[in-house]
């Protein structure tokens, strides 16, 4: 890949266009890798952010491969996070999931992540368009719950485990101790100007992986209560949304099990629209 022309000199061939994965300066455990559209220059634009977050298996490359020509054509730029499997402890699969874990602040490693390139890249880093899909869909949905003023958008992606806006049951079931657990209150009237997609295949009934007991280790009251499946949940999920004000575009997945990939076109359909000026809540 030849150099342009307005590319910062201090970028190299591997800053633009698909690159590796970068360890996270401010904590080496962490690392990030990133889609740059190959013409990035820094004539006058700066770019939109699109963060990407895979579910269990950690397939952050493959998520940001697939919206490499998107980057392209929508002037973004794309970070996929890892976050690494047994970070809090041995076996842990989970923690990120949950956004504060064994004390790890994963909402704060990304801002890092966030922060680290916007300070290579001309970047818009106030706020950023978010998709997670199963863990990362977990991942987003809090995301969304805590941090809406850095959302610019959010799509939430078939979460098997969901928090919903309620008073009464402490996290991660419900939200009654946010100040408690992140020092936060519920911003209702922020989240109501975040335009919101939930995606779902039409055939995602497995349960094996998101019904709790009393043994789990993510065991909280009222785990089980939003539905059997994640179609259920994340029906439950859009209705108490819903409910608060919030709007939310759902959407079927013909044909489509737990399978992350299927949803990608939906996706960028929904995040088109957005950086397009079709969506704005």
């Amino acid at each position: 890949m030849a150099r342009n022309e307005g590319q910062r000199e201090r970028l190299g061939y591997y800053d633009v266009g698909r690159t590796p994965f970068f360890a996270l300066q401010a904590d080496r455990r962490f690392s990030y890798c990133l889609a740059v559209p190959p013409d990035y220059n820094e004539t006058g634009k700066t770019y939109s952010l699109v963060v990407l977050v895979p579910g269990t298996e950690r397939s952050a490359s493959p998520y940001r491969d697939a919206f490499i020509a998107f980057a392209a054509e929508h002037d973004c730029i794309v970070l996929a996070p890892l976050f690494a499997a047994n970070m809090a402890s041995a076996n842990d699969l989970s923690s990120y999931k949950f956004i504060r874990h064994g004390g790890i602040n994963y909402d704060e490693i990304l801002f890092a992540m966030i922060d680290e390139v916007a300070g290579k890249y001309r970047l818009n880093s106030r706020d950023f368009l978010l998709y997670g899909f199963s863990g990362g869909g977990h991942f987003a949905h809090r995301m969304f719950l805590l941090h809406p003023r850095r959302l610019r958008a959010v799509s939430i992606g078939a979460p098997g485990l969901v928090t919903r806006i309620d008073p009464a049951r402490r996290w991660w079931t419900g939200t009654a101790d946010l100040p408690e657990k992140f020092g936060l209150t519920l911003d209702i009237e922020a989240m109501r100007h975040v335009p919101v997609q939930m995606v779902i295949g039409d055939k995602d009934t497995e349960t094996w992986e998101i019904t709790l007991d009393e043994t789990s280790e993510w065991w909280a009251e009222g785990a089980n209560d939003a539905g059997v499946t994640r179609l259920d949940r994340i029906a439950a999920l859009k209705k108490n949304f819903e409910d608060h004000g919030i709007a939310v575009q759902l959407d079927y997945v013909p044909g489509a099990a737990h399978v992350g990939v299927a949803m990608f076109p939906a996706v960028r359909a929904f995040m088109g629209d957005v950086l397009g000026g079709k969506r704005t809540r």
